[in-house]
């Protein structure tokens, strides 16, 4: 199992990394033209081009099982996208640009998936059509985006959230905003220690949210904060880019927990796999 694991992952590492976009409908409409699904034939392209295709339980246990078609009506119709006009952001050193996936481009959509077999699945997605997704740009350089990856991931700690709420790391305040929307969240404080992050989410995004009083920022490094045992209700930490730098943070953040506050970590299972 550890092998098929290692083998899947390191193939589909590769081709998400080097050639995502690389299934086209060309490719697609060839295959459905013989009779078979839309869903079937990417997973027949891709276990081809990770040469994995004659691997029977490759393929029964892991490819289809890895690959899913998303629906993109359910991320439009997620309420950060329809109520935060990031479309604003446009000064000097801040901007937004629409980026896209295109048609059955696969991209990680969610935490991946360990079974009780032991078998590692990652959650790989592609839209059927074009999707547009705003990626906020400093100075021209990509530096944060909400894809339905941040949505997906998110969806536990925000159902989860209670009380009073901490939350490590600001980004685009996804998870700030989907949060005090609940009525069981009395208050939002985040710790960030970027003052340009905090300074483009004050200007531009905080102004937007329908509850801002019930947000909180404290100019602060994580680590610092968290040493001195703060005490909330529920803590969301999410100061990680992926699990290459987050297993050492998130080792560090459960060493400094509290024993009566509930905690959740963004993309947890992952970075437990690669502990």
């Amino acid at each position: 199992m550890k092998d098929n694991n290692n083998l899947v992952l390191t193939r589909l590492s590769s081709y998400l990394n080097d050639t995502p976009d690389y299934i086209n409908e060309s490719m697609i409409e060839e295959l459905t033209s013989e009779g078979i699904s839309t869903i079937e034939a990417v997973r027949v392209l891709l276990s081809s081009i990770l040469n994995l295709y004659d691997n029977k339980e490759i393929m029964d246990l892991y490819i289809r099982e890895i690959v899913s078609e998303l629906n993109p009506q359910k991320y439009k119709d997620n309420l950060y996208y329809k109520n935060i006009k990031l479309s604003e952001i446009n000064s000097s050193t801040w901007s937004i640009q629409l980026m896209k996936y295109k048609p059955y481009e696969l991209f990680v959509y969610n935490d991946l998936k360990v079974t009780d077999d032991g078998r590692v699945i990652p959650k790989v997605g592609y839209f059927k059509e074009e999707y547009e997704y705003p990626c906020i740009l400093e100075n021209n350089r990509e530096w944060m985006l909400i894809t339905p990856n941040e949505i997906e991931t998110m969806a536990k700690p925000i159902k989860e959230c209670f009380g009073n709420v901490l939350t490590y790391g600001l980004g685009l305040g996804y998870f700030t905003y989907m949060a005090s929307l609940k009525e069981n969240v009395k208050s939002i404080t985040i710790i960030e220690k970027d003052k340009k992050v905090i300074e483009l989410f004050e200007r531009y995004i905080l102004p937007q949210f329908e509850n801002k009083d019930k947000i909180n920022i404290i100019n602060e490094d994580a680590y610092i904060y968290a040493s001195t045992k703060p005490k909330y209700d529920y803590v969301f930490v999410d100061i990680w880019h992926d699990p290459s730098d987050g297993v050492s943070a998130y080792k560090k953040f459960k060493d400094l927990e509290r024993p009566d506050v509930k905690y959740s970590y963004w993309i947890e299972d992952t970075i437990k796999y690669y502990l």
